[in-house]
């Protein structure tokens, strides 16, 4: 593509842009962006780190309580690790909420509070990679870096007739990507081509008839828009098993331990469980068990079963392992969600006894 047309290209979906872009709580509109508001890179951070393997629509509430309780990134960086764990909590991906503070601490200590300005700067900071890097770049910064999440690779596939499947065309997908990207404005056009993807280029029925890039789209011109991108086919998840244990004191307290720092669901609170190998595991605490039934959950990797243990004992008891948190003292939306299935569950049935 000449640069006369890339030019071109990128003018159309920017004028398309300043018309339709989304209203987003951590986004400055273009009207006010070309005002001379600056985006603000604590808030630009935040949103690409919450918005990894999530929805927008999920993500909104969480923005809003954690800009709420931690308006800038020093007093996210002086945050205490559970609490920030459980505002976290039910957006999946927990390794994100301790790289999350681990940043956030990085930037006081290192520079001053201050996100580095360029995108080779940003990707020295724990947990930011190559696509963090380059939107809080591109959208805080105006650095022409090209930015491709699933929106963009669906995107550029379509408009170049990309038939390789994912994820082996991404860096074909990436390179081209980077053909379009404008040295004028690239914040507002890497808004926009996401936006582009997530409204009109959508995963099944594009609105082809809408899109200002229709003319030049060669899926659409091959009449194969709806089949792109083609992914290739996936291994079987494989089942994990494993066992937990919910206890709930005469007094109403439950039985939690917070799960070790590393691994999945790192830094959580939650029921004490055994490990997630098949073998079962020992108890952690001497009392009379009931299996109730199973919690379901589906990670990304593997499909996990847990077999639920609950029982009630009375105000003396010790555990063997975790501690007992008080009623008003634990909140069930501090869980991680294959916890809370198990709260779910295992309260409905306590509560019967």
């Amino acid at each position: 593509m000449r640069d006369s047309t890339a030019s071109e290209m990128s003018g159309l979906l920017l004028d398309w842009y300043d018309r339709h872009a989304r209203v987003m709580p951590w986004r400055v509109p273009p009207d006010q962006k070309q005002a001379g508001v600056r985006p603000d890179p604590y808030r630009v951070w935040l949103s690409e780190v919450m918005l990894q393997q999530t929805t927008v629509a999920a993500v909104r509430e969480y923005f809003r309580r954690f800009t709420e309780r931690w308006p800038t990134v020093a007093d996210l960086a002086a945050a205490d690790d559970a609490a920030v764990m459980g505002e976290w909590a039910g957006l999946g991906y927990y390794a994100r909420a301790r790289n999350l503070l681990a940043c956030a601490r990085a930037v006081v200590r290192d520079h001053g509070g201050v996100f580095p300005a360029t995108r080779e700067g940003l990707l020295g900071l724990p947990g930011i990679g190559p696509y963090t890097a380059s939107a809080i770049a591109a959208i805080a910064y105006d650095e022409p870096a090209t930015v491709v999440d699933g929106n963009v690779e669906r995107v550029m596939a379509r408009l170049w007739l990309v038939e390789a499947p994912l994820p082996g065309a991404k860096a074909e997908l990436t390179r081209l990507a980077a053909l379009l990207t404008p040295e004028l404005r690239p914040g507002d056009y890497a808004q926009a081509v996401m936006d582009l993807g997530a409204t009109i280029c959508t995963p099944r029925n594009p609105a082809c008839g809408i899109c200002p890039w229709l003319a030049a789209c060669r899926a659409r011109a091959d009449g194969v828009q709806a089949t792109l991108p083609r992914k290739a086919e996936k291994a079987a998840k494989p089942v994990r098993q494993g066992v937990l244990w919910i206890a709930r004191r005469a007094d109403g307290a439950w039985l939690v331990e917070r799960r070790a720092e590393r691994g999945l669901l790192g830094g959580m609170l939650g029921f004490p469980g055994s490990d997630w190998d098949g073998a079962g595991g020992d108890a952690p605490l001497v009392a009379e068990w009931q299996e109730v039934g199973e919690v379901r959950h589906t990670f990304t990797h593997f499909h996990l079963i847990l077999r639920l243990q609950v029982t009630v004992c009375p105000p003396d008891a010790v555990p063997l392992r975790g501690e007992f948190l008080a009623q008003g003292a634990f909140r069930p939306s501090d869980l991680p969600t294959v916890m809370r299935k198990g709260f779910d569950l295992g309260s409905s049935v306590l509560a019967s006894l």
